[in-house]
């Protein structure tokens, strides 16, 4: 399994006592396998992606990553093990608006340097057809041109699993179909993709739907 998660539980401390985002879930997605999230807001999908994305520490459980219990490593192996298995893509894109198209996609490459990565970077450019708007700041850039880049750069390090997180709650529907087709092309290339989303059409195109309620998943 490139995904594992084995009884994990995520607490969070509030006012009014701790808060239980995550209660004892288990969840593994197999190489070539799409795997779909789904439930009501404040039910724990984000913060499953966010544990399984090795970017927040479960309180307790284990998270396994191509058969590696990442929370168990030093954080600097732990960033490099990320950045060579993991690509994520957000619904707020999160580009940096400084930096151009090409410049946003290149951006994994500070934390895995590779020779080819320019021209990975142009090849993803034509990929997402967006090699008109390489010198473009995100802000000129329509919305589904932005989550169009934010693909690219999740797919630049060539990473073994992709993590998305709503990622068409923003586009329309010809976009929201661009992004999930690409998805499923990752997955049918056999990459791992877990993907947690509202959008009804976007879990039709997954091969497993899993649904969760009050950081539980339902059986």
């Amino acid at each position: 399994m490139l995904v594992r998660i084995d009884t994990v539980t995520r607490r969070f401390a509030a006012p009014g006592g701790a808060v239980t985002a995550l209660d004892a879930v288990a969840l593994a997605v197999a190489a070539g396998e799409f795997v779909g999230v789904c439930g009501p807001s404040g039910c724990g999908k984000s913060t499953l992606l966010l544990v399984a994305g090795t970017l927040l520490r479960p309180t307790s459980g284990q998270v396994l990553l191509d058969g590696r219990d990442v929370y168990a490593l030093p954080a600097g192996e732990r960033r490099r093990l990320r950045a060579a298995l993991i690509g994520f893509v957000f619904q707020q894109f999160h580009l940096l608006p400084y930096l151009t198209v090409f410049e946003n996609i290149l951006a994994p490459a500070l934390a895995l340097p590779s020779p080819d990565c320019r021209e990975r970077a142009r090849e993803l450019l034509e990929r997402v057809g967006l090699a008109d708007r390489r010198d473009h700041l995100p802000g000129q850039l329509s919305t589904g041109e932005r989550q169009r880049t934010a693909l690219a750069r999740a797919l630049l390090n060539r990473p073994r699993i992709l993590l998305a997180d709503e990622p068409t709650g923003n586009l329309d529907p010809e976009n929201s179909h661009t992004v999930v087709a690409a998805l499923a092309d990752f997955a049918a290339g056999g990459g791992a993709v877990l993907m947690v989303t509202h959008d009804a059409e976007a879990v039709r195109q997954a091969h497993r739907v899993v649904r969760m309620e009050r950081g539980r998943f339902l059986l």
